[in-house]
């Protein structure tokens, strides 16, 4: 296996049935790391192979076992490093298209748990009511409890045009709630824009995908085509993650040439790298630059950016690369806090029957060298999703996971705060409680409405930042999962 091989950094969150497991494309020297064997665990696991083998109630393939094997020794480590069978890996493959089949939802698994990080904008999941925090508990038939997040994803994954129902948990309901959902191609447009009002538009980037870029470029210039802009807003709330030369390009847009993106930090020579707004680094030779053709005003242009606790990944790149080089104002709530670094590693390349890992090889890094992992980004205006509060559902982030990879820089927050020019956010620091009002008996949380809508209370305060009227920030809350209030 020596030699050079193509590898991507994975850098999404979860994976996605008819879903986006992230991808950012580049180079890994594979090389002979084996060193010495160490015989007594060696000795110990074909122990536990034979007595497995001799005694276990039923017969056992051997392929099995070292499948099952091979996936415990990887899932020991960390929340997305992962054994990539034909299956996964082509799924994979297939992913980073933006064209998949299935039901268009980020999914994550904690302790045998299959829970929603976030529906794809226009998918069937997304249509049907499927809301981030939603915990599937039962597939078809299949109760997911114990399934391991390939086997969910391929439960939920199926030709287009066939049913699948999904029994779901979801908090503040009584019951389990059912929904029967029609399978269909996912084609994610991953860029989408419309004028708030005169002179001030809005972009929503919902995945970060290979044609992202080139979408973006699109939706900017039509933009400008309806009149000069005083301000616009970028928008990745709920986006999972993507390809990171996508995030890098979409960074690009805005920042000046050459401008530092995201650094990446590991052991090996591979995992410690610079990635800049540079046609090298976001075009990956592929076609033109479609940047070049951006109005020259994009580049300083009043920016928002919003965020929310499932913006994941490359949506944190963009948000901290932006922050850094205070090229934008970022608005909302803290974000998931992905910042490591997956490589795939190729194990075997026979055809239709491939496999890889996907390994944890390093750390992301923002421009001013504040790592994403576990902590996220910090908003510099704290602003929840209604006036009441964030909606109920997603309150999970990569901190609160099983076995996350450790934040390296524990000095982070104090270099953060000596940065010249950096400024506390505005707003409450501490973490978002769901706000709820007990009505007939019954705790309801806030109205969720559709992102970029007319009621869409996070984008009202950045269109208020950017037009120098006072933007209304998250209040301080307890600690608490939830807080009621008297009902009026």
């Amino acid at each position: 296996m020596a030699g050079r091989a193509r590898s991507a950094g994975l850098i999404g969150v979860g994976a996605v049935a008819g879903v986006l497991v992230s991808l950012g494309i580049s180079a890994y020297a594979f090389r002979d790391t084996r060193g010495p064997i160490p015989l007594e665990e060696i000795r110990a696991f074909t122990d536990v192979f034979g007595a497995v083998k001799a005694n276990y109630v039923e017969p056992v393939d051997d392929k099995k076992l070292m499948h099952e094997a091979i996936s415990g020794m990887l899932a020991g480590l960390d929340p997305h490093s992962a054994y990539l069978d034909a299956d996964a890996f082509k799924d994979m493959q297939s992913d980073i298209q933006g064209e998949f089949g299935g039901l268009g939802i980020e999914v994550g698994a904690e302790e045998g748990i299959i829970k929603v990080i976030a529906p794809i904008d226009d998918t069937p999941a997304a249509r049907a009511g499927i809301k981030a925090g939603d915990l599937i508990i039962k597939i078809d038939d299949k109760v997911t409890r114990g399934l391991t997040l390939p086997e969910a994803v391929k439960l939920m994954r199926g030709k287009p045009r066939t049913s699948i129902t999904l029994i779901v948990a979801r908090k503040g309901e009584d019951k389990p709630l059912e929904f029967k959902l029609t399978r269909d191609v996912i084609r994610v447009q991953s860029v989408k824009s419309k004028m708030i009002e005169p002179g001030y538009g809005f972009i929503r980037v919902s995945q970060f995908k290979e044609r992202t870029v080139d979408d973006l470029v699109k939706q900017v210039n039509d933009l400008y085509k309806q009149g000069p802009l005083k301000g616009l807003v970028l928008d990745i709330r709920n986006d999972p993650g993507g390809l990171l030369h996508s995030a890098v390009g979409v960074s690009a847009a805005f920042l000046p040439a050459k401008a530092l993106v995201v650094s990446t930090d590991g052991r090996t020579d591979d995992a410690r790298r610079k990635f800049v707004a540079s046609p090298e680094d976001y075009l990956r030779g592929r076609g033109e630059d479609m940047l070049s053709k951006l109005p020259p005003q994009a580049k300083t242009v009043p920016l928002i950016v919003l965020v929310n606790g499932a913006s994941a990944s490359a949506s944190e790149i963009v948000a901290g690369a932006l922050q850094d080089h205070k090229r934008a104002v970022v608005l909302g709530t803290q974000t998931f806090g992905k910042g490591s670094v997956q490589t795939i590693i190729p194990l075997r390349m026979d055809g239709d029957n491939p496999s890889a890992i996907k390994l944890t090889t390093a750390r992301y890094y923002t421009p001013k060298g504040r790592s994403i992992q576990a902590k996220g980004i910090v908003p510099d205006f704290i602003v929840e999703d209604t006036p009441e509060g964030n909606f109920a559902g997603f309150n999970v982030r990569e901190a609160d996971l099983v076995r996350h990879l450790e934040n390296a820089k524990v000095e982070d927050a104090t270099r953060a705060a000596t940065v010249p020019g950096a400024s506390a956010p505005r707003g409450s620091a501490t973490p978002s409680a769901v706000v709820t009002k007990p009505i007939d008996g019954k705790l309801v949380s806030p109205k969720r409405y559709e992102w970029g809508a007319p009621e869409d209370y996070q984008l009202l305060q950045a269109i208020n930042q950017l037009k120098g009227k006072p933007v209304d920030v998250a209040k301080p809350k307890p600690d608490s999962v939830a807080v009621t209030t008297p009902s009026r």
